[in-house]
């Protein structure tokens, strides 16, 4: 945001007696040549580099291109496995930050670490993935530097004239799609959920430089404590990596008729999935849940049963390859984008539909 008060007298700029300085040319101040880049924050899990890490280098790449500037990651980790393939996937250079307090994502050291990067280095794009830990410490990265952020885009694309980020993102409940620009302050910043943009094959001869950086953890004072971090032990599959999903939805009716939805994707060696109504009814927990304000996944094959298709879910499911749609009411908006539909009652396909499965 831009303060519209003079910054002579501090009166509103509308009426100020010493015309020293007006909105316009505040907003045309803040926005330096310094700031060139676009930057990816590449998270990491147990020194594994996530893939929505490398999914954001491949788009960063293509809105370098019109721009004419480099990509840059920036990981912060303990014995990151692999970090070069952040330099095949796109990046031209990575601020590595390698220490054993960064090995578990602390995010008091993390937003004090990037903010201090962008603070030195002054890139004019941030991106970072809409996962859990990117939606947490993000937007205190945003509040510390005095900059904007679009959180959750569905799309990026560059005004080259203006060398603005066009970020789209679902609002409204998901009935209208809105573009987003930040004109008066830089860094522009963008959280993107996974799955959204697709990944680039790896160039192994593409030609990078890792730089690392200090970790000063004396300057900074670490509010929070990770005690441990517990996986969920009945996720066999993670939905967000599936290539395979069943999923279900309000038409199943009850908690017990998930079953079903179970030992159809235990015969497919599928994740399962649902919709947002089940989760709030309590029929399933919300690791399951895809949508706008669930998971967004892009499997090969997505089969939802009893799912009326309803904005929200489509957002976070759409861009599956093939879609297989089972509902008995045949005006249900999931076949306006089903690749196969079937019109039917799922308590008897979905039985019989398994039981082939198992045969074969």
């Amino acid at each position: 945001m831009i303060n519209d008060r003079c910054t002579v007298c501090g009166a509103c700029k509308e009426a100020c007696p010493s015309g020293a300085i007006t909105l316009e040319e505040v907003q045309k101040a803040s926005i330096s040549s310094e700031h060139k880049g676009i930057w990816v924050f590449a998270e990491q899990r147990d020194g594994k580099i996530k893939s929505v890490s490398l999914e954001l280098l491949s788009k960063a790449r293509e809105l370098a291109g019109g721009l004419n500037t480099e990509v840059c990651a920036v990981c912060c980790g303990y014995a990151v496995r692999d970090v070069e393939q952040l330099i095949s996937h796109g990046a031209d250079k990575v601020l590595l930050v390698d220490n054993p307090e960064m090995a578990a994502n602390p995010e008091d050291y993390l937003t004090s670490q990037l903010s201090g990067l962008i603070q030195k280095y002054k890139p004019e794009i941030v991106l970072a993935g809409a996962t859990a830990l990117g939606r947490s410490f993000i937007p205190r990265v945003a509040a510390r530097i005095q900059c904007g952020l679009t959180a959750d885009c569905t799309g990026l694309e560059i005004e080259v004239e203006k060398r603005q980020l066009l970020q789209t993102r679902p609002t409204f409940g998901g009935n209208i799609m809105a573009t987003i620009i930040c004109p008066s302050s830089r860094p522009q910043m963008s959280t993107v959920r996974p799955r959204t943009f697709e990944k680039n094959a790896s160039d192994p001869g593409r030609q990078g430089q890792v730089i690392k950086i200090d970790f000063q953890k004396e300057s900074v004072t670490a509010r929070t404590k990770l005690l441990s971090f517990v996986e969920d032990i009945n996720e066999k599959i993670k939905l967000d990596e599936a290539d395979v999903i069943v999923a279900g939805g309000r038409g199943l009716g009850k908690q017990e008729n998930f079953q079903l939805m179970a030992e159809l994707a235990s015969a497919m060696g599928a994740a399962l999935g649902s919709s947002r109504p089940p989760v709030d009814e309590g029929w399933i927990s919300y690791a399951h849940q895809v949508g706008q304000t669930g998971k967004t996944v892009a499997p090969r094959l997505y089969i939802c049963c009893g799912i009326s298709g309803a904005v929200q879910h489509l957002a976070g499911m759409q861009t599956a390859d093939t879609i297989v749609a089972i509902n008995s009411d045949a005006s249900a908006p999931i076949f306006d984008i089903a690749t196969y539909g079937l019109v039917g009652d799922l308590f008897e396909i979905v039985p019989l539909l398994t039981q082939k499965l198992k045969r074969e």
